[in-house]
């Protein structure tokens, strides 16, 4: 198994696009804006984790108040995100709130498609290299990378941001610079779909030919080839 963690521009999750898509690998996703598409995966993590029955619903409305939920009750990811980019400390509880029930599972899902027999789980895991608290149990990192006047104007595009809004964003996180020199590979997203997709297919071909985790799978049973 290899624990691998997905690391995004602004824009689409082209990375585990491609992968869940063309090779049907399984997504466990972080991501707080994440499209609950992916045939693979539970669906988004975050969004599992905050519905209102649950613990960490019930500390967000107390701590970010019910300005923040829409009418059905569920909250409104948009104006919470409006408020945690414009203060970091804010930014900083609601992670403390959710990094640990996202990590359970995170977990859960790594075990089980373990046990099913895939070579690698994608960890999509929004400001992986902020937090550092991941990384020391990743095999490999993977940054989606492009460059930065291509990062803010597709930000302003995907969101609808204006220019100010965007740079205040992307301020927030480590510049991308950073954290190429963080990342085990990096994959080059400046370009056109078919350009990322051909580095995709080279990253997932390295991976599928690892032998990495081998004794583990070995043990694991029949489900597992080598």
């Amino acid at each position: 198994m290899r624990w691998q963690a997905d690391v995004l521009p602004a824009e689409e999750n082209k990375l585990g696009y491609l992968m869940n898509k063309t090779h049907l690998r399984p997504i466990a996703d972080a991501n707080a804006d994440c499209a609950v598409e992916l045939s693979l995966t539970s669906g988004c993590l975050m969004l599992s984790v905050v519905q209102p029955h649950l613990k960490a619903y019930q500390r967000i409305v107390r701590y970010f108040g019910t300005e923040i939920l829409l009418e059905n009750g569920e909250i409104n990811r948009e104006a919470l995100g409006n408020i945690i980019f414009s203060h970091p400390e804010k930014r900083q509880l609601l992670n403390s709130i959710t990094h640990p029930e996202i990590q359970k599972e995170m977990l859960k899902q790594i075990l089980k498609y373990f046990v099913l027999g895939y070579r690698y789980v994608i960890l999509d895991i929004p400001l992986l290299f902020e937090n550092n608290r991941l990384t020391k149990f990743m095999k490999y990192t993977v940054l989606v990378y492009c460059d930065p006047p291509t990062q803010l104007s597709r930000l302003m595009k995907r969101n609808g941001l204006s220019q100010a809004e965007a740079e205040a964003r992307i301020a927030s996180q480590l510049p991308l610079d950073e954290k190429r020199k963080l990342a085990s590979h990096v994959i080059d997203n400046s370009g056109d779909r078919e350009s990322t997709r051909r580095q995709v297919l080279r990253l997932h071909a390295r991976l599928e030919d690892s032998l990495d985790f081998l004794w583990a799978r070995l043990a694991a049973g029949p489900n597992f080839q080598v």
